[in-house]
């Protein structure tokens, strides 16, 4: 059978030439054809051939070789902190979503979802309305935070974050259990810094130390709006940072925080009680409404410093600190000054963005998300711009990269039968979703407003949280999706084993049906790979094919994993994108397995669907070289040396420059692309990582 499987993805052909007829005769009339295959949209067969720096070696800098032309002439526009592929694809989907909402703004009888879509976002561009109002859409809660007088009120004001959008030490939500899938759990977590990471606090450098001044300069500034005198707006702002410093002292590293062994400890809500005292957590969740019994704590020790410092710490600077916050978090719903004042630190100082995105980007963005507008605005979106054709085509490439995954499973040297049988059960049992939702949301009651941004924002919260009060006793909803479908991205949920791929990702780089079959399996085909491989790299291993996180290993199997995972870790920990700032091999890792172990299935993939024949030569390329160069393309980016420190510090997936090179682990890169020994990116055969 796996002989036998078809390229999903050869371009397709359309009948264009007219047939010419002669008289007829007593033989049959002649008809002549003419078979045309449209164009992929970038460059003759989806690659854009004039991008490549061909003064760069490949096995010296793979990056730079795919993309290095289109690098060096690409200007970054001062209202982008990084550009590639994705960023395209975004701008793309905004221009498509705005052509809808331009569109529905010239009707007059709008109803449904339209209309909320419309009053949502002329609420959000009518500025003028905005900057008579300054801080007065969220005046009532800066009014509670003054009035606070006891930790009980600060609590209260803690508890009441997911509404106002404020910041708490100490978070909570509904969440899937993860021992059993079928259920709703609460789950808790510890935060509250203002600064990307923990290390922009602890890390004693200048780059940092620098960053920490304009930070303090920024809350007085921002402290500034409720007219309090420069003299306490710094004195305040100073102690929030020394309150955030000790926050950051205790929060633990992001490597261990994506440890999923050590964020899994439930508990009954009696038992919670009884191990975490000193805090008031009935008050704390009294606005949520959420009554579950069963709660995972996933960060003990953090959660239980927290309460310590909340006992502790001198209440006028827990005001300072929520009033702050409050402020700076609602800055893009209030007034132009306010949240000009809060770009120029969040957008300018920490990630080099000269310029504030077009307010219409703006609006859009705010509209995106899972608990705003964002599957009504999909509905029509997906309606408009995502065929079916496409949800087809991609479907028939899932079960190509899934019959390659099982082979290769088989084929592995250092996994044992025993754990080969639960790897090929949850492979098996990997459900995707593709494009949008099956099932719709039904916004029917909630309120929106044309002149009430804050109003409609809070009355969205309001009624995703009534929807999650309502179905916490129920099972778990298999339906709903973590994204929506106009984003252009993709992700792994290990609690339900699915792969889910949004609409507006399915487009050049990284699908095109008009591409060719190399080029799709070097794009969407190893971003297909990359979210399988979530379900088997270091953490989503470590739930089996019905999403139960439990052990399904060997220990000599796991043993040989993890020593393979931690020659990875090693690799990538060993870029230096900025002086003394390294990717950090252990938090990226999980991205990581996904890219080298994507490349790998889709790669296999790929060959599978030639049936043993030879790709052609196109454009002076190979199959391989046009499968590389895909990848290598897809991860093509630009960006500013203050949000590579942001993504390095603060983010789980390395840049996307050192994405581009995953290739290295693989021997057929070599061999496509004449990569010897003393090329820098040259790995000696036992070097190269190979896990799935």
């Amino acid at each position: 059978m796996n002989k036998t499987l078809i390229a999903s993805l050869v371009a397709s052909t359309f009948l264009l030439g007219a047939c010419s007829q002669q008289a007829p005769t007593e033989a049959a009339t002649a008809v002549t054809t003419t078979e045309i295959a449209p164009a992929a949209e970038l460059g003759s067969f989806g690659i854009e051939l004039d991008a490549r720096d061909l003064s760069v070696k490949p096995g010296h800098d793979f990056f730079m070789y795919a993309g290095g032309t289109w690098y060096k002439n690409y200007e970054l526009p001062s209202d982008k902190t990084r550009y590639g592929a994705f960023s395209k694809l975004a701008d793309r989907s905004n221009e498509q979503v705005k052509a809808i909402i331009d569109e529905l703004a010239a009707k007059t009888d709008l109803t449904g979802n339209e209309k909320l879509v419309a009053d949502f976002y002329n609420a959000y561009m009518d500025t003028a309305t905005l900057n008579k109002l300054g801080l007065k859409p969220i005046q009532a809660d800066l009014d509670k935070i003054a009035a606070i007088s006891s930790v009980a009120n600060l609590t209260e004001v803690f508890g009441e974050a997911w509404l106002t959008g404020g910041t708490s030490t100490i978070w909570g939500g509904l969440w899937t259990n993860r021992l059993d899938p079928n259920e709703y759990q609460l789950q808790l977590g510890a935060g509250g810094i203002g600064l990307p990471d923990r290390d922009y606090y602890l890390v004693d450098s200048e780059r940092f130390a620098n960053i920490r001044a304009e930070y303090t300069k920024h809350i007085a500034q921002m402290l500034s709006f409720t007219g309090i005198s420069e003299a306490d707006a710094t004195a305040q702002a100073k102690a929030i940072v020394a309150l955030e410093t000790q926050i950051a002292e205790y929060l633990w590293p992001r490597e261990k925080r994506r440890n999923r062994d050590l964020t899994l400890n439930q508990y009954s809500r009696e038992d919670f009680a009884a191990e975490f005292t000193g805090f008031d957590w009935d008050a704390f969740f009294a606005s949520s409404g959420l009554k579950i019994p069963h709660i995972n704590v996933t960060q003990p020790e953090p959660i239980k410093a927290a309460i310590t410092l909340i006992n502790n710490a001198d209440l006028e600077t827990w005001k300072a600190y929520s009033t702050y916050h409050l402020i700076a978090n609602n800055a893009s719903l209030l007034s132009e000054d306010i949240y000009n004042a809060n770009f120029a630190f969040a957008g300018t100082v920490l990630n080099g963005q000269k310029e504030p995105r077009p307010r219409w980007k703006r609006a859009i963005s705010a509209m995106a998300s899972t608990e705003s507008l964002g599957f009504a605005i999909g509905e029509i979106y997906t309606e408009r711009f995502f065929p079916e054709s496409s949800k087809e085509k991609m479907s028939e490439l899932v079960e190509n990269l899934r019959t390659a995954l099982g082979e290769r499973i088989d084929g592995l040297d250092w996994m044992g039968e025993e754990t080969k049988v639960n790897a090929k059960a949850k492979l098996a049992a990997f459900r995707p979703k593709i494009g949008y939702p099956d099932v719709a949301i039904d916004f029917s009651g909630v309120a929106i407003s044309a002149d009430n941004l804050v109003g409609n924002v809070r009355n969205l919260r309001e009624f995703f949280q009534a929807k999650d009060v309502a179905n916490e006793m129920k099972p778990t909803d298999r339906e709903r999706w973590g994204m929506v479908p106009q984003r252009v991205n993709a992700y792994y949920n290990s609690s339900f084993n699915e792969i889910v791929f949004p609409a507006a990702i399915l487009q050049p780089p990284f699908f095109d049906p008009n591409a060719d079959p190399a080029v799709n399996y070097g794009g969407i085909g190893a971003v297909i790979g990359h979210e399988m491989g979530h379900g088997f790299d270091d953490q989503g291993s470590k739930s089996d094919a019905n999403g139960i996180q439990r052990n399904w290993w060997t220990d000599a199997d796991r043993a040989a994993f993890e020593e393979k995972t931690q020659m990875l870790a090693a690799q990538y920990s060993a870029y230096e994108p900025i002086e003394g700032n390294f990717v950090n091999g252990q938090n990226s890792l999980g991205e990581n397995i996904g890219d080298v172990g994507g490349l790998a299935m889709a790669y296999h993939a790929y060959k599978l669907s030639l049936n043993g024949e030879e790709a052609p030569i196109i454009d002076g390329t190979t199959g391989d070289q046009r499968f590389f160069l895909a990848w290598a393309q897809v991860w093509r980016e630009k960006r500013t040396e203050e949000s590579m420190l942001n993504q390095l510090r603060g983010g789980t997936h390395a840049p996307g420059r050192y994405r581009a090179l995953a290739p290295r682990n693989h021997d057929a890169w070599y061999e496509a692309f004449d990569v010897k020994p003393g090329d820098a990116l040259y790995l000696a055969p036992e070097d190269r990582v190979r896990i799935w």
